[in-house]
């Protein structure tokens, strides 16, 4: 594939991209704002892309999974941990609109500043990315959404206490992706879909 209508058409047609608003989002951000110059000739390749200190851009398709399953709607206020490049909190934020926010982790400093430039050139005055704490996520603060982009060893309960009722967190697990709904202050929903490889959540 060689331009981004191509690949957003190929992850269409497979069936994991679905929702009018995350395809709009693929559309408006394109993956090529976020891929070092070096790959330029894949960018539109369903793989993950190397983005400097053994991080990765994930596969396209893996993104657009995970986003269908997020299930974020605009006004959402978002958590987005190990934002990398920038281009998961880029499409979340088309997502959510300028009612709501998306706020991205990241806990290596280059990638931080690389994130925060890459996520520059969309002017998106409600999202924006900043250098992770030791803890997972943002302690104190609860959101509507959190989207997990590294892999955990063990399911990190410390998130479900950010989580509003009727929220929505979505993170690999070793080689599963968990969506978990917090349905009410005591009850939280699993489900699982195997058959993913991520680079691991370290915090």
């Amino acid at each position: 594939m060689t331009t981004n209508q191509e690949l957003i058409d190929a992850m269409i047609r497979s069936g994991v991209l679905k929702t009018q608003s995350v395809i709009k989002a693929f559309r408006d951000i394109d993956r090529k704002f976020f891929v070092p110059a070096v790959f330029s000739e894949n960018i539109y390749v369903d793989a993950p892309l190397p983005i400097g200190k053994n991080q990765t851009i994930s596969q396209p398709s893996t993104v657009a999974f995970m986003l269908e399953l997020l299930n974020v709607k605009e006004g959402d206020k978002v958590l987005d941990i190990g934002s990398g490049s920038g281009w998961t909190t880029a499409l979340l934020c088309d997502i959510v609109k300028e009612s709501g926010s998306v706020i991205g982790l990241e806990r290596v400093d280059q990638l931080v500043q690389t994130g925060q430039k890459n996520l520059a050139q969309f002017h998106k005055k409600n999202c924006r990315i900043q250098k992770a704490s030791d803890t997972l996520g943002i302690s104190g603060e609860t959101f509507d959404a959190i989207l997990v982009s590294a892999s955990a060893q063990v399911i990190p309960k410390e998130l479900f206490d950010q989580m509003r009722v009727g929220a929505t967190l979505v993170l690999p697990v070793q080689n599963s992706i968990f969506r978990f709904k917090k349905l009410s202050d005591t009850e939280i929903k699993k489900d699982e879909y195997y058959g993913f490889v991520f680079v691991p959540l370290i915090h």
